[in-house]
């Protein structure tokens, strides 16, 4: 076997359920109100990101208005983009439940990546509604459509800490 599949093997088993179903219990609830922390906390930084465009919009008679419109959108992304995207690799919402992101090999995601993972989720979302949750059900993961079009996982991250700790002592 060469050193490129050999590494290649390994690292597709960076979090598999059936080795590890520790890693993978409770995490569909644990998500859900995940999102439910998460749309509270956007909806504050929604709330205080407008009345700094209102103030703006009032220096800048009126043309800073405009920017209500994409307010929200962008408010989310940031959002993602920050703490999804760094180097906690999980939301606030995330944090308070216990979980995490890693793609698929056991890497953080990165901004763009994270950014990119919430478009998708609110594209899905709209269009399929029931069938995105469905998708969970039926995987081993626990992974959701937009977690498999974009290879991440939502693992328990209590237990990837300690897993993690007691084998790097252990090597």
């Amino acid at each position: 076997m060469s050193a490129d599949t050999s590494s290649r093997s390994s690292r597709q088993d960076a979090f598999d359920p059936f080795l590890q179903p520790e890693l993978f219990e409770g995490v569909r609830s644990r998500r859900i109100i995940a999102f439910i922390i998460d749309a509270f906390v956007i909806t504050l930084l929604t709330l205080g990101a407008s009345i700094l465009v209102f103030i703006l919009g009032v220096f800048t008679l009126g043309l800073g208005f405009l920017l209500y419109a994409i307010l929200p959108v962008s408010v989310a992304l940031i959002y993602a983009a920050f703490t999804l995207g760094g180097p906690s690799a999980s939301t606030i919402g995330m944090r308070a439940m216990g979980l995490e992101m890693r793609l698929w090999y056991g890497a953080k995601p990165y901004p763009l990546l994270a950014a990119v993972h919430l478009l998708l989720f609110w594209f899905s979302i709209s269009l399929l509604t029931p069938f995105v949750l469905l998708v969970s059900l039926f995987s081993d993961r626990k992974r959701l459509l937009h977690d498999l079009i974009l290879g991440t996982v939502v693992i328990n991250s209590a237990y990837h800490r300690a897993y993690t700790r007691e084998h790097s002592a252990a090597a």
